[in-house]
């Protein structure tokens, strides 16, 4: 059974990652519409690889013992993991392969061909029947889970742990979610120590896995139409549904109009490009009322948006 990492777990990785990640400030949101200064940003965009995958996925890697990883690397990837997977894999001078889906955006693709890696395009349904089916388990290569890997939850931990260090009367955390190692990670952080602090899972409307499944009780599959590419998981797992529905306060969807909202803000008045899934914290942040929030913090996953989307979002009028 999969188990949260404890905070000796998350601190251990945290020491481990000193040299390796960023670690990203927290930034004042600006925005010219509205009383919002009691929102703050943590730009992930800042990594290496432009996500925070950074942090769990390069510490699952170097925990792995010499003889796994020398066989070379894998997981399973909506583009993001797979660029953090090419970063570690060049890093240890060991190949590394990510199955991807067919439709990932050509800007995550190019990516991780950039740092080396390999990316294996297949039908995005033969992406989640690998997992579900645990394909991985007839191949050679070293493979790390993106959601359920133990390491991956700690390493995604120090975030948690940074925010807190920065801001310890921080009241509201918003979280993207997707297949749930983020969550797992900084929540178990969270409230380790500070258990008052709300966590808001959130998703977009067109894939709302985590929130059908709260609402059931049980994990459930959705169909999932978003341009969130970064947490398009059609499904919740038995091991990450009891962890996200034990860590999460509440959880809430997003719809695609206030997503292109939020990139086109932070794009024009903040100054950072960020991917739909980076930009879900923010507009759920913005659509709870002030009181509610309260001090909050806005987790910015990751900046791998196609040019072209980026540039038809800016075009766009409010």
């Amino acid at each position: 059974m999969t188990q949260l990492a404890t905070l000796s777990q998350i601190e251990e990785a945290q020491r481990a990652l000193k040299d390796i990640i960023v670690r990203t400030p927290l930034v004042p949101l600006r925005n010219k519409d509205s009383d919002s200064s009691d929102i703050y940003l943590k730009p992930e965009i800042h990594q290496a690889v432009t996500s925070f995958k950074l942090r769990g996925v390069f510490y699952a890697v170097q925990c792995l013992t010499d003889s796994a990883r020398n066989k070379g690397l894998s997981t399973v990837s909506a583009g993001n993991t797979a660029q953090a997977l090419a970063w570690a894999g060049r890093h240890f001078g060991v190949a590394a392969r990510s199955i991807m889906p067919e439709t990932a955006p050509r800007t995550k693709i190019e990516a991780v061909e950039a740092l080396g890696g390999i990316p294996v395009l297949v039908p995005i349904a033969e992406v989640f029947r690998f997992m579900q089916e645990k394909l991985w388990e007839n191949e050679p290569y070293a493979y790390i889970d993106p959601w359920i890997n133990p390491q991956v939850h700690a390493g995604h931990g120090s975030l948690g742990l940074e925010i807190l260090a920065d801001m310890p009367d921080v009241k509201t955390v918003f979280v993207p979610v997707g297949g749930g190692g983020l969550l797992a990670g900084v929540g178990a952080a969270i409230k380790a120590t500070h258990p008052d602090v709300r966590l808001v899972a959130v998703e977009p409307e067109g894939c709302p896995s985590f929130h059908r499944s709260r609402q059931a009780g049980s994990p459930q599959k959705v169909e999932c139409k978003t341009l969130c590419d970064g947490v398009a998981v059609p499904y919740m797992t038995d091991e990450m549904f009891p962890l996200l529905n034990q860590l999460a306060d509440d959880a809430v969807l997003v719809s695609e109009t206030r997503v292109r909202e939020m990139i086109r803000l932070l794009a024009l008045e903040n100054k950072m490009v960020v991917e739909g899934s980076g930009a879900l914290p923010l507009a759920a942040a913005l659509d709870m009322h002030r009181e509610e929030r309260g001090k909050s913090v806005c987790i910015l996953t990751g900046g791998s948006l196609d040019s072209r989307v980026l540039i038809e979002i800016l075009g766009e009028r409010t």
